[in-house]
């Protein structure tokens, strides 16, 4: 079983909870800037676990170069956790809530998040290819550094999120709701928008804007001059237009 953390709080406002802070992505442009995280973590004592569990209770742990390599800890709750280096291939951790914590350095192939929630969390330099999040909740997030491929976000639902510095490859937003999203310095290859609600999302500061479906739910997105003229072949194969160059002799 998890043991408690025993060390002092060292929370803000004496409830433990962070609170995120007004994003700066406005330029004038109406368009509302993600509130980030801001992530103190209390005391934390080092795990001591033999693996996770089902339905788990974690509060205030430490988790340093852990195996969770095919384990089950679907329903687990993190809570004040810090996990740094951890292996997460296959593991199962659906409905899972990770809530003010820290996740560094962390790899895995096919790990199972879908339906979970994660809220009030950094998660920095992960290589991660394959996870599940679709269906889930995503709430005062930082996905910084690192590169996650075939991230699956269908039908989830992400509010206050910012996506940093990082690389996704073919990242899939079908039929989710993105509200308060910024991409910042990172790289989007093959992301799918199909059937996607976007509101406030700043795709602007995005090293690499590349689509490969649902351009046409860029309502609700704001996107810079240059990324427009990239995406100008898109838009007009969309909205049906031929572009056909003139001849000399139409001159």
């Amino acid at each position: 079983m998890a043991r408690k953390a025993t060390g002092g709080t060292g929370r803000t406002g004496g409830t433990g909870r962070t609170r995120g802070t007004g994003g700066a992505g406005s330029g004038g442009t109406g368009v509302r800037g993600a509130r980030r995280p801001e992530v103190r973590l209390p005391p934390l004592e080092p795990y001591g676990g033999a693996g996770l569990e089902p339905d788990g209770d974690y509060d205030g742990l430490e988790f340093t170069e852990e195996d969770f390599v095919a384990q089950d800890g679907a329903g687990a709750r993190f809570m004040d956790c810090a996990l740094r280096g951890c292996a997460l291939d296959e593991t199962r951790l659906h409905h899972a809530r990770v809530l003010d914590s820290v996740l560094t350095g962390i790899r895995g192939v096919g790990t199972d998040l879908a339906e979970s929630t994660l809220r009030d969390v950094e998660l920095v330099d992960a290589r991660l290819g394959g996870v599940q999040l679709h269906g889930s909740v995503l709430e005062r997030v930082v996905i910084r550094g690192g590169k996650i491929d075939y991230l699956n976000l269908r039908k989830a639902r992400l509010k206050d999120v910012v996506f940093e510095d990082c690389v996704l490859v073919e990242p899939d937003f079908g039929g989710a709701r993105l509200e308060r999203v910024e991409f910042v310095d990172c790289a989007l290859k093959g992301v799918d928008f199909n059937a996607a609600v976007l509101t406030d999302v700043d795709l602007r500061a995005a090293a690499q804007l590349e689509i490969a479906r649902g351009v046409d739910r860029l309502a609700g997105a704001v996107i810079s001059p240059g990324q427009l003229l990239d995406l100008a072949p898109v838009l007009a194969a969309e909205m049906g237009i031929r572009v056909v160059p003139t001849s000399p002799s139409d001159a």
